[in-house]
């Protein structure tokens, strides 16, 4: 899973980058050309019980890549004034979805580029960007299709007429400023756009950086931006980036209690990554045994086949069946041999819907 984080210049985009990475990027600038990738580990209670039970020789958790990239160039036009550059577009269209970071403080040391603090106007005006961004794609294509795709073969012809009506559709959408995610696209038009990776078309988690004073109407700071943000595959949440990053500085047992005397029920990291998963739709399953326990990410509704896939190919390919558990009803067991005996490990075919939390042994012949 890659999650872009975007955001305008001030916004603490970076400053979140380092509370989720435990990392030192260079903060404070006005956009910069510099980007910064790093590798997370998800914190999984689960699969730390799971170790503390099989003692494996190590514990690979799931892990999420986070890539913060610059602030958009902006000129005084406002959005679609000046284009996002291209390698920016590309880091953005490889991301699985975007983590968009709005400015939601008032920090006289930390002057605002528009002069004031309007979290509103700084969210729809990213937005805009990336609707230009997708509208240009599909304007350049269509005039295109339009001239050129008559050519070929029955069959390319056919296609490029599928996609010219799949765009066509697009384009008044977003000739509105709506992003496109909005649209209620069947498999097959998703399948014509695919290869677009369009900005407008990947969830959105938007994270409102707020201060630490206000911290305690948090959830009404959210509830203000959810009624007037409606669209689809999108998740709206708060933190204050300073407090967190610097909650990170802390070792875990005092950044525990540093949170509970703030009346902060979980870190940051792990609210990101818990919206994350459930905007894209993704849950975990786990495989155990004396050599090591992980966790594995696959899509809510993935068979038991897609997930010996996601551990190896063989394993999809020579696949028998699957030997299932809950990860809480494994632990009051205590292993695997005696929830087996219990006749509590079930077996399970290849269409089998793996659950989050199921710890999953794949049987395989090859």
């Amino acid at each position: 899973m890659q999650i872009a984080i975007v955001g305008l210049a001030r916004s603490g985009k970076t400053t979140v980058f380092n509370t989720l990475t435990r990392g030192h990027a260079e903060t404070g600038g006005f956009g910069g050309t510099t980007v910064n990738v790093g590798v997370v580990k998800v914190p999984d209670d689960r699969l730390v019980r799971l170790t503390a039970l099989f003692k494996p020789k190590r514990e690979v958790p799931a892990d999420v890549t986070y890539v913060d990239l610059p602030a958009p160039p902006t000129t005084a036009e406002g959005p679609g004034g000046e284009d996002i550059p291209p390698d920016q577009l590309a880091r953005l269209r490889n991301a699985d979805a975007l983590l968009h970071v709005v400015r939601a403080f008032d920090d006289p040391s930390v002057p605002h580029p528009d002069g004031s603090v309007d979290a509103w106007r700084d969210i729809e005006r990213l937005d805009l960007e990336f609707v230009f961004a997708d509208l240009g794609v599909v304007d350049k294509r269509l005039d295109r299709l339009r001239t050129s795709g008559r050519h070929g073969t029955p069959a390319e012809r056919e296609a490029n007429e599928r996609e010219v009506v799949v765009l066509e559709r697009l384009q008044p959408t977003l000739v509105a400023g709506r992003p496109i995610r909005d649209l209620e696209l069947s498999q097959d038009e998703s399948k014509a756009i695919r290869g677009f990776r369009f900005l407008t078309e990947k969830p959105v988690l938007v994270l409102l950086n707020i201060s630490e004073s206000d911290l305690p109407r948090a959830d009404a700071i959210v509830d203000d931006v959810r009624q007037r943000y409606t669209h689809t595959r999108s998740e709206i949440a708060a933190l204050s980036a300073r407090l967190e990053m610097e909650i990170g500085e802390l070792d875990d047992e005092e950044a525990a209690v540093f949170r509970e005397d703030m009346g902060l029920h979980e870190s940051g990291l792990q609210r990101v990554i818990h919206l994350s998963y459930r905007l894209l739709g993704l849950i975990s399953f786990f495989t155990a045994g004396p050599d090591e326990t992980r966790a594995w990410t696959i899509p809510d509704g993935a068979t038991a086949v897609d997930a010996a896939g996601a551990i190896h190919s063989d394993l999809a390919r020579g696949f028998i069946r699957a030997e299932v558990i809950g990860w809480e009803e494994l632990l009051s067991f205590g292993s695997m041999s005696e929830a087996r005996r219990a006749g509590r490990l079930r077996s399970e075919g290849k269409t089998y819907r793996v659950r989050d939390g199921d710890v999953v042994e794949i049987l395989f012949n090859v």
